[in-house]
């Protein structure tokens, strides 16, 4: 049988219109040749879920999200889900929003309850949760970090102005030439630690010397040390404490007036007797010193004595 050109042209017409059909419902997650069962959950926010969006149980999906829309009654959400495979679904089950990752939408997960045997049927509502998804989770960890940054950057940003406000150009350049000075400090404090270094290593000889003499005299010292803890410490104590005692005796003994000295001491008559012949004695030393002939007498002719004179302090003597 020889089909017409306009058969052949209507079959291939029905087949595209068929394949198109069928490759429009494959890309949005149907599939006309498996079974499927919808059933719907309601939720407030299904922010990042998109239509053809995988529904999964345990990871493993089992069916796609097929259409979300606007409930005119609270304003919820509608969720359409097609759920396909032969795993038994109760309706007491819940629907969970979830974001299983900080890359790509989000997706329903379903939690079997496996003790209803109560399975699901087209037009089925299912509870339905929204769970807080990683990028939740850290934006929620990360709120107090981030008021406390907020407030660190406020605090930096007052010090900064408290700097600018102090730091005039004055000020400035006294800075810059602090720094300079100190880092002319630091380069001769190197030079100088320099020098020390060679002149250690030129001395090395004599310090070798003199740490060998300084072990020397710290031995000495031991011994000398020793013979100390050898003597009798306390007999030498007493012989002090009694030395210290006739001192104190002494002492008591002038200030009571007690024996000549301290007769000169507290006597004030006897001061005066002593200070007069000393000073009379002091006239006839000076006055023997500058007339020597009053005393010694060797003339042959019976010459006169000058009569005395007081001497003057300190004159000198005459020829």
């Amino acid at each position: 049988m020889k089909l017409s050109r306009e058969l052949k042209t209507a079959i291939l017409v029905v087949s595209s219109i068929l394949l198109f059909i069928w490759g429009y419902n494959f890309l949005k997650g149907s599939d006309l040749f498996n079974s499927s069962t919808t059933v719907y959950v309601k939720y407030k926010n299904v922010e990042g879920l998109l239509p053809s969006a995988a529904v999964t149980i345990n990871g493993l999906a089992v069916g796609k999200v097929q259409s979300i829309t606007l409930d005119p009654k609270d304003a919820s959400l509608l969720v359409e889900l097609k759920i396909t495979g032969d795993f038994p679904i109760s309706k007491s089950s819940t629907a969970n929003l979830y974001e299983p990752g900080l890359i790509g939408g989000k997706q329903v997960q379903i939690i079997p309850n496996l003790q209803d045997t109560n399975l699901i049927e087209n037009g089925t509502y299912l509870q339905g949760e929204v769970i807080s998804g990683i990028t939740a989770q850290v934006t929620e960890t990360l709120k107090p970090l981030q008021e406390k940054i907020s407030t660190i950057l406020s605090s930096v940003n007052v010090l900064l102005n408290g700097i600018n406000n102090t730091l005039d150009t004055r000020t400035q350049n006294n800075l810059k030439n602090s720094i300079a000075e100190l880092e002319k400090t630091m380069a001769e404090f190197k030079s100088l630690a320099a020098n020390a270094n060679d002149l250690i290593a030129d001395n090395k000889g004599k310090l070798n010397s003199t740490i060998a003499n300084f072990d020397k005299t710290s031995g000495n010292f031991a011994k000398m040390s020793d013979s100390l803890a050898k003597v009798n410490i306390g007999q030498t104590v007493k012989k002090l404490e009694s030395t210290l005692a006739n001192m104190d005796k002494i002492i008591a003994d002038l200030q009571s007036g007690k024996g000549t000295a301290g007769k000169i001491l507290k006597d004030e008559a006897m001061y005066n007797n002593f200070n007069k012949t000393a000073k009379e004695l002091e006239l006839l030393l000076q006055d023997l010193r500058l007339n020597p002939t009053r005393y010694i007498n060797v003339s042959l002719f019976g010459k006169k004595n000058k009569p005395y004179k007081a001497p003057v302090t300190n004159a000198e003597p005459k020829p």
